[in-house]
């Protein structure tokens, strides 16, 4: 391997560094069923993560070190992961009789002419998918690559707690391994699915098609925009309102006058998301919707969208299957696990050929 994506191991962490806050996971796994030992979701500053760039490494590292005590577990490595914006993938077909150096020369040549950056400031990696369909002489492959310094800085923010960072994921792929968790009952068929993932900055809908995504779209729009609004109508400092947020304290004044139309202004969104993906192409209809993501727990978003909508809308729930550790509060659990969609797939990347 090239050095992006990392080398297979297990046990490792989830990390999920997010616009507002640092998400973690940690799993075991046992007869091919996992078990959520610990997980913990920290606040970050306002600034330390911007559109998904890491813009203070300090603040970053301090936010896991919480993290770290918050789980109670003891950690040595983690799994982080780049935004899908920030990465540039393409499936490209080569012959099978490379040995494994040969491949990795012949993967720089053909990235070099797609990727718009020098190779020399590029994290570059690649899985062989398997044989062509219809050719044996070709594999499929799976070429990665993003910008070195969005990998550098999130390994440099996870050294500077003393945990090692062991694998630089992708997010989408992520999300794509913690899917049959999701939704269990539509493995393996052929129906479109769709998960959209409402976080602080972005609004994202993935369409999946059995397990994998076949449709992506991102858009500007996020809590942030409920934060702040709460922020400056009652001075409230934002740490206050996510927290408050989170876990659902906020006052009963404050949920019918600023939350509750702001849940009308999310269901919007995500209808106008459904419109992009419906007018893109020849696609019929989801017959599922799940939604993920810190601002996705807002109280009614999942009943008023199935009413608006016309399908099925739920919370999407990766533990819901799972056996549940002593340390974990299933309370709170039941509120936070949208949110902890990206950061189960990256744990669950740590025991993938071990079995």
């Amino acid at each position: 391997m090239l050095g992006f994506l990392g080398n297979k191991s297990s046990n490792l962490v989830g990390l999920d560094v997010g616009s507002s806050s640092v998400k973690l996971v940690a799993l075991s796994k046992n007869s091919g069923s996992y078990t959520l030992e610990s997980y913990a979701v920290v606040s970050l500053p306002p600034t330390a993560v911007i559109d998904g760039n890491i813009q203070d490494v300090g603040e970053v590292a301090e936010t896991i070190e919480k993290a770290v005590k918050v789980a109670g577990v003891k950690l040595s490595s983690a799994i982080a992961a780049v935004p899908a914006s920030a990465v540039i993938t393409k499936r490209i077909e080569m012959s099978n009789v490379f040995s494994e150096f040969e491949l990795e020369e012949q993967i720089k040549i053909e990235a070099d002419q797609f990727i718009p950056y020098p190779l020399d400031e590029v994290a570059l990696d690649f899985e062989v998918l398997g044989p062509v369909n219809g050719n044996e002489g070709l594999n499929t492959v799976l070429l990665v690559a993003c910008r070195k310094t969005d990998v550098e800085l999130r390994e440099d923010a996870i050294s500077n707690t003393g945990l090692n960072c062991s694998i630089v994921d992708v997010d989408t792929f992520a999300v794509e391994r913690a899917f049959p968790l999701i939704s269990t009952e539509h493995k393996g068929k052929s129906d479109l699915v769709g998960v959209v993932d409402i976080g602080a900055a972005t609004l994202t809908l993935n369409v999946f098609k059995g397990t994998e995504i076949v449709y992506s779209r991102e858009q500007a729009f996020g809590g942030n925009d409920l934060t702040n609004t709460i922020h400056q109508q009652y001075g409230m400092s934002v740490e206050e309102v996510e927290q408050s947020l989170r876990l659902d304290e906020l006052s009963a004044e404050i949920k019918e006058m600023v939350v509750l139309p702001f849940r009308g202004t999310v269901a919007q969104q995500v209808s106008r998301s459904l419109q992009f993906f419906y007018s893109s192409g020849a696609h019929s209809e989801l017959s599922s919707l799940f939604l993920s993501g810190g601002t996705a727990t807002i109280e009614g978003l999942a009943d008023q969208l199935a009413e608006e909508l016309g399908i099925n809308a739920d919370m999407a729930n990766p533990f819901l299957n799972m056996s549940i550790g002593s340390r974990v509060n299933r309370t709170r659990l039941e509120r936070d696990a949208p949110s902890l969609i990206k950061a189960c797939g990256l744990a669950m990347r740590g025991f993938e050929g071990k079995e």
